[in-house]
């Protein structure tokens, strides 16, 4: 069974380790301007806007946007939740898995986005890089170039770090 936005309903499966059940989990992106965030989320991450709630002033109270099969969410920046830019950034990276690393990053680029790591192939497999978006939240966007065991990456890593 699936939920309103599509995604799997938590609820229909059995709840068997004796703690609360997470019936969903998204993250929610705090930003200076959320109506200009959906509108890069959209146009450099073919996000789908689900919902929208404003307050009196127009802010963005709480928006949902579905990326590929995941939900996330956008609310404008306030006195209790104030954006990453105003704190010097943001410790958390979102993710993406995506066909064609560097064609999304150009679309952020173009979008505003800075890189922090330029797309390039990485030991682990993956061609990715890192980019802040204009509201002070990390992208790490990786495509898979080649598929490795953990073992393989692992020895992979420890060449790269120990010659």
């Amino acid at each position: 069974m699936t939920n309103t936005h599509g995604e799997p309903d938590a609820t229909s499966a059995p709840h068997t380790t004796g703690h609360p059940a997470v019936t969903r989990l998204y993250a929610r992106l705090v930003v200076s301007d959320g109506a200009r965030a959906i509108d890069f989320y959209r146009e450099t991450l073919g996000a789908e806007e689900i919902e929208r709630y404003t307050g009196p002033d127009g802010t963005i109270v709480h928006a949902m946007l579905r990326l590929g099969g995941t939900a996330i969410a956008v609310k404008d920046a306030d006195t209790a939740d104030p954006a990453p830019t105003s704190l010097g950034g943001s410790p958390v990276i979102m993710a993406l898995d995506v066909p064609d690393a560097d064609a999304v990053a150009e679309a952020m680029l173009r979008g505003g986005a800075t890189v922090v790591y330029p797309v390039a192939d990485q030991h682990y497999g993956q061609r990715g890089g890192r980019l802040a978006d204009p509201f002070g939240h990390l992208w790490m966007i990786s495509q898979t170039i080649e598929d490795l065991t953990p073992e393989q990456i692992q020895e992979r890593a420890t060449d790269q770090f120990t010659s």
